[in-house]
């Protein structure tokens, strides 16, 4: 079991807020979003040391007499770029209700792009952090080899100094040093994927400064450890089922298969097909990335399955097929592994992931060999700076989790696991429903209700709440960038 960190003490709110609101930087869109900086310690436990800016923005009550507060958002992660989140949300459809009971924050967490980035110099041969399908010990040993550069390039590089301060713990320090200058006694939260742990070590260390906070695709009480690194291959098992039914649909379309069977053939013959023989610097380990990314919502099932079709015709995909990262990707990437390196203590021998690999390639053959196989974590050249925050059931029943059953990034058992963890502070919702992510205004409308309802009226289930299957309307085009930026965390 994890051991309590002791929340650092943050100054009383104000009363009023001290933030200067003023112009973004000149790559952030213009319009309703205002920005601010705000200079945080960059170690909490020597607050009076060297000091890091934080970037954070608003979008503001549309009824200022009826404004509640304040509501922060976090897209996931980590290194989820954070600032426009609330502004794209916005657009894509939040309710008028919503939009005038808060304020919406938003903002780059520390060591992301206008907050104070940090890097790892990563070359792009670099940038697909997840190991590779390892099919025997011996590429579980190669794996180990590869991934252990990538952890000397980051304590070679120039932020190596800041990296152990990259942490989820740390992070949640500074939204409640967001919420004190902000001149709040508490701050609502929305956080998605890795965000919910995020909200949840928020809610843990600061209990009684949280209002109505909603975990959205409900990561594990422990974050992104190797149980969460290897439960990535679970919710490929859960929801690829999905893909299959409707590829089979569309056989005449794509010639992927007439029935689920014949589809889930089909990628095991492309995967071997090009473990043997990469298309165009695409080999069986990043096909089955792609396939995973491109399950994350159903959206996404055309461009995955022509990604197929040219595979099987021995054809380079077309531009945009796989998912791409883009904005600031050396910030991102050294933030991602300053995190899921410096929360928890990975195993370093090798011969526990080639075990690993061995149990995960039999339990969950689509992706488990990869996902089980050496991160850069097994290498981090350095420990982390404190135990991780445990996940407490003492204080506000005031958190909503909403989850889907076939979710491909932070599956089922997760969320069940962080709703045992918050005890009666929690309610679940729980939608029969694939992809990743609930409360967004173009999924399921049970559960964006539930997430709408607990925010905007203070109304949570009694009691964990079930929702049948919707089919829905197709995302507009400002649902679908939002949809296409999500998909990269």
């Amino acid at each position: 079991m994890a051991l309590t960190v002791i929340a650092v003490p943050a100054p009383a709110a104000s009363a009023k807020s001290t933030v200067n609101w003023g112009q973004c930087p000149n790559d952030v869109p213009v319009g309703l979003l205002q920005c601010a900086a705000l200079e945080v310690p960059l170690d909490y436990h020597h607050p009076d040391g060297k000091k890091i800016s934080i970037e954070i923005s608003r979008v503001p009550s549309t009824e200022p007499a009826k404004r509640r507060g304040v509501l922060l958002f976090n897209p996931g992660g980590p290194g989820g770029l954070g600032l426009t989140f609330p502004l794209e949300l916005a657009q894509a459809g939040l309710p008028a209700s919503l939009l005038a009971e808060y304020d919406l924050i938003g903002f780059d967490p520390r060591g992301i792009d206008h907050s104070s980035p940090v890097s790892c110099e990563l070359k792009p041969d670099q940038f697909t952090l997840a190991p590779k399908y390892a099919h025997n010990p011996a590429e579980v040993v190669e794996a180990a080899e590869a991934t252990k550069k990538i952890a000397q390039q980051c304590a070679a590089s120039a932020s190596a100094p800041v990296l152990p301060y990259i942490t989820t713990a740390n992070t949640a320090r500074d939204m409640d040093q967001i919420r004190a200058a902000l001149g709040e006694s508490k701050i609502s939260y929305f956080g998605l994927s890795y965000g919910t742990y995020l909200g949840g070590v928020y809610a843990s260390l600061f209990p009684d400064r949280t209002d109505r906070v909603v975990l959205d695709s409900v990561l594990g009480p422990n974050g992104y450890d190797i149980t969460a690194a290897r439960r990535f291959a679970e919710g490929m098992q859960d929801r690829f089922p999905d893909f299959a039914k409707w590829a089979a649909a569309r056989n005449s379309s794509y010639g992927l298969g007439t029935t689920p069977a014949d589809v889930t053939a089909t990628f095991f013959t492309l995967a071997d097909k090009l473990d043997r023989h990469p298309i165009a610097g695409i080999d069986g380990s990043l096909f089955r990335l792609g396939t995973h990314g491109l399950i994350y919502q159903t959206s996404h099932f055309p461009r995955l399955a022509q990604l197929w079709q040219t595979a099987l015709l021995d054809k380079a995909p077309p531009d945009g097929t796989l998912p791409n990262a883009s904005g600031p990707i050396q910030s991102q990437l050294g933030t991602m592994l300053s995190v899921v390196c410096g929360d928890h203590a990975w195993p370093r021998l090798i011969s526990t992931y080639q075990r690993n690999v061995v149990q995960d390639r039999a339990a969950y053959p689509l992706i488990g060999g990869l996902t089980a196989n050496v991160w850069p974590c097994a290498s981090w050249p350095t420990r982390p700076i404190e135990p991780p925050v445990e996940f407490s059931d003492q204080g506000p029943s005031n958190l909503l989790l909403v989850q889907n059953t076939r979710d491909p990034a932070t599956p089922l058992v997760g969320a069940r696991d962080t709703r045992e963890a918050f005890g009666d502070r929690a309610r679940m919702v729980t939608v029969d429903q694939g992809g990743h992510g609930v409360g967004l205004p173009f999924l399921n409308s049970c559960g964006y209700n539930a997430v709408i309802d607990y925010l905007a009226t203070g109304t949570r289930p009694a009691a964990d709440k079930f929702c049948p299957a919707e089919t829905n309307a197709a995302p507009t085009p400002q649902q679908q960038q939002l949809i296409e930026r999500l998909s990269r965390y």
